[in-house]
């Protein structure tokens, strides 16, 4: 019975490693190339991404707390909104 069960396992270990060397000697697939893209690509895109949208309520929240913080940035949000008040003390905004 032991030697059925190693002779099973053998054949497995043999089935498994030549599929893996028959699919690993396959040129890549005009499908995978798009999977992946360099760093600059993909922070270009995800910047894109976060412009195209508006802020939701939690986003703000969190701006017009870390403008509270600030007393020049907290009368400038009274007057003139959280996004520009942020932006005017701290930059761009992260998200």
């Amino acid at each position: 019975m032991k030697t059925l069960g190693v002779l099973l396992l053998c054949s497995l270990a043999v089935i498994c490693l030549t599929s893996d060397a028959a699919t690993g000697s396959q040129p890549e697939s005009p499908a995978q190339e798009g999977l992946f893209m360099e760093r600059e690509q993909a922070s270009t895109v995800v910047r894109q991404k976060r412009a195209a949208g508006e802020l939701s309520l939690t986003q703000l929240e969190s701006l017009s707390e870390v403008c509270e913080a600030n007393l020049a940035c907290e009368d400038m949000m009274d007057t003139h909104g959280i996004v520009a008040a942020y932006t005017a003390h701290y930059g761009p905004i992260p998200y």
